[in-house]
C-alpha cells in the first residue's frame, strides 16, 4: 500500500480515501491530526460482530468496553485496553459505524513513545474529502475489500 495525492495504491489499483486534517507529518504528535510519514505495517483488524461477519479469518471482534488508549501518561498509551480504563481512550465499540471495520498500523508501537501519536487506523470515511483526526479513511465497501487482501505484515508507505 502506498497514500498517493490521487488515493490509496494497492492491489494494483487506486482507492479514494483521506487522510489526517493536519495532512501528511514527519513529526507526529498526539492530538495533531496528522497522518505520520513512514514505512508502516498492517498489525490486526478489528470488527463489529453484531454489525458484520469476520471480514478474514484473522479478524478479531470489538467488544462492548474494548478501548483504545491515547493517554501519554499511562503503560499501555496507543494500545487495545479495556474499561474500565483510568486514561484517556477511544471506544472502539462506537454508536456511528467508522469504527465497524479498522485495520491496525504499526505507528509508534512497539515500543511507543509517549505523545508520538496513537490510533492511526484505516478506517471507514465520513465521505470524501472530509478528513480525519490522522488516520487513513475509506469507502466502506473499499475498506471490506482492502481488508480481505491485507494480512497481518502488509506494508503501508506514506511519503
Amino acid at each position: 500500500m502506498v497514500l498517493t495525492p490521487r488515493g490509496l495504491r494497492f492491489a494494483g489499483r487506486i482507492w479514494p480515501c483521506t487522510i489526517g486534517r493536519g495532512g501528511v507529518t514527519s513529526d507526529k504528535r498526539e492530538g495533531d491530526g496528522a497522518t505520520p510519514r513512514g514505512q508502516h505495517r498492517i498489525t490486526g483488524l478489528l470488527y463489529r460482530p453484531d454489525r458484520l461477519a469476520p471480514p478474514a479469518p484473522w479478524a478479531q471482534p470489538i467488544r462492548p468496553g474494548d478501548l483504545w488508549s491515547d493517554d501519554p501518561a499511562q503503560p499501555d498509551y496507543n494500545r487495545k485496553v479495556r474499561a474500565p480504563y483510568p486514561g484517556s481512550h477511544e471506544d472502539l465499540r462506537r454508536a456511528d459505524p467508522f469504527y465497524d471495520l479498522v485495520l491496525l498500523t504499526d505507528w509508534n508501537a512497539p515500543p511507543t513513545t509517549p505523545g508520538k501519536g496513537s490510533a492511526i487506523f484505516l478506517h471507514r470515511w465520513r465521505c470524501p474529502g472530509y478528513p480525519t483526526e490522522g488516520c487513513i479513511a475509506l469507502r466502506p465497501d473499499h475498506l471490506h475489500r482492502i481488508a480481505r487482501m491485507a494480512p497481518p505484515g502488509t506494508p503501508l508507505h506514506v511519503p
